[in-house]
């Protein structure tokens, strides 16, 4: 009798957040990422729909990295009815940690906020979870090391390997019957400042490869010439440099590249405030894991020496009552939320400010809209007008461009039966899976949202 699994499609498919993969087999269920969607309303709304499937016979969930877009929606899985263990690195578990607990944080204050301040039209307006669901999550988080075979049942085994992109995330192979499935996660790049170059699959019957920059090449840029200019000019405009930063791998780049380029005598000794609680919490991470990254602990401490942290709301506004010319690097990385709006509300409307995006803007964001040339933008119910001067950096994103995502699948010795284009916008999608059919001529599938797959085992 020939055996089966069940590949159902239940984020990141057709668009690039909420990565959510579900394997059914006669043996186990296998949940791969467990991501919140971000991005447009519509996409947002998808949130707080309950899963269409039978979340209480999910046996394990398999985490590729700490980031919100994969693991953002625990809380509400198992609140479905999920009781069984989440697994990921040591690195990628305290990333997770960190994120839920900080997202529980803001989901709580945004409710409260806007049942205070009425502009919402629901009574009450609910967090889609609180601090004490992120910590029951967190309770059934369990550690795998990376790089083992680890058997789940008679017929299934999985593992787990370095994938840079972020502190502790890895792609993830499982075996199932003698064929295996790869699920990419996202892909780090080569040469990175902090983390060590991806590892790549050298077997995959069935791949799942992100596609977020699948249709482009990231630009040839001197980041640290770019960086450079733009701080002359914020000092000389004797004005504010408002970096809107994702708190895990990105702030931590800045915080090197800045006191890099002081090292140097490039930049003056420019105030560096970093006002992500986060991002602080994330910089531990680098402290407890060495091993996942490049920075020695005499580099780490002169980095973090060379910034000032804030730890209070407080000291955020006095910081942005400070007159001085400084550099501000504050989470979101795509202004969605977090600590960045305090100073957006102040500042965006003057000048002499510059905000510089150093990151991929997903669709529907505030950081796309500026990165689009929005006059206006609206915060909190209320539009302020954009003054300010946008800059974008695309070269320090931490995913893989085009052709690092050839390269990433160039060391698979045979022929997958299917690759299935995940985590991608319609236009990166398409243009990938042209490219892999002209390079390779493999069968390319893009999978819809809640499509669902059966293969042969």
């Amino acid at each position: 009798m020939e055996k089966f699994a069940k590949i159902t499609f239940l984020g990141a498919s057709g668009v690039v957040t909420g990565s959510k993969f579900l394997i059914e087999t006669s043996e186990k269920n296998i949940l791969v990422d467990c991501g919140m969607f971000q991005g447009l309303k519509e996409l947002r709304e998808l949130n707080w729909d309950n899963l269409p499937i039978d979340v209480e016979t999910i046996d394990i969930v398999l985490l590729t990295h700490g980031h919100l877009d994969h693991v953002g929606y625990l809380p509400r899985l198992l609140k479905q009815g999920f009781k069984g263990k989440i697994k990921g690195t040591a690195p990628t578990l305290a990333i997770a940690e960190i994120i839920l607990k900080d997202s529980a944080k803001i989901h709580e204050e945004e409710a409260e906020k806007a049942n205070k301040e009425k502009y919402t039209k629901h009574s009450p307006a609910l967090p889609f979870y609180t601090i004490i669901d992120a910590e029951k999550t967190i309770r059934q988080f369990e550690v795998e090391i990376e790089d083992k075979w680890i058997s789940l049942s008679e017929n299934i085994s999985y593992r787990f390997q370095y994938n840079g992109h972020i502190i502790g995330a890895t792609f993830i192979e499982i075996d199932i019957n003698g064929k295996r499935f790869v699920f990419s996660g996202d892909i780090g790049r080569t040469d990175d400042y902090l983390l060590n170059d991806p590892k790549t699959p050298e077997w995959a019957d069935f791949l799942f490869i992100e596609s977020t920059y699948g249709n482009k090449l990231h630009p040839e840029e001197n980041i640290e010439d770019i960086l450079t200019t733009i701080i002359h000019e914020t000092i000389h405009k004797k004005g504010n440099l408002i970096i809107p930063s994702f708190a895990v791998e990105r702030l931590q780049t800045l915080m090197y590249i800045l006191w890099k380029l002081y090292k140097k005598n490039k930049i003056p000794n420019i105030p560096i405030f970093i006002d992500s609680p986060m991002g602080n919490n994330v910089l531990e991470v680098f402290n407890r894991f060495p091993k996942w990254h490049k920075l020695s602990t005499q580099e780490y401490n002169a980095m973090c020496n060379h910034v000032n942290i804030v730890q209070s709301y407080r000291e955020t506004w006095e910081t942005i009552d400070d007159k001085r010319s400084k550099i501000v690097i504050a989470g979101s990385g795509m202004v969605t939320g977090g600590r960045v709006l305090t100073y957006l509300k102040q500042l965006i409307d003057e000048p002499s400010t510059t905000v510089l995006l150093v990151g991929y803007q997903a669709e529907g964001t505030r950081g796309r809209q500026l990165q689009d040339g929005a006059h206006e933008i609206k915060f909190f119910g209320k539009y302020y007008p954009v003054k300010a001067t946008i800059k974008n950096i695309e070269s320090l994103s931490a995913h893989a461009d085009q052709e690092d995502l050839l390269n990433w699948i160039k060391t698979i010795k045979n022929i997958p039966e299917n690759v299935y284009l995940i985590h991608g916008e319609p236009t990166a999608l398409d243009a990938f899976r042209v490219k892999i059919k002209d390079t390779y001529n493999w069968n390319v599938i893009i999978p819809k949202l809640t499509d669902i797959e059966e293969v042969i085992l």
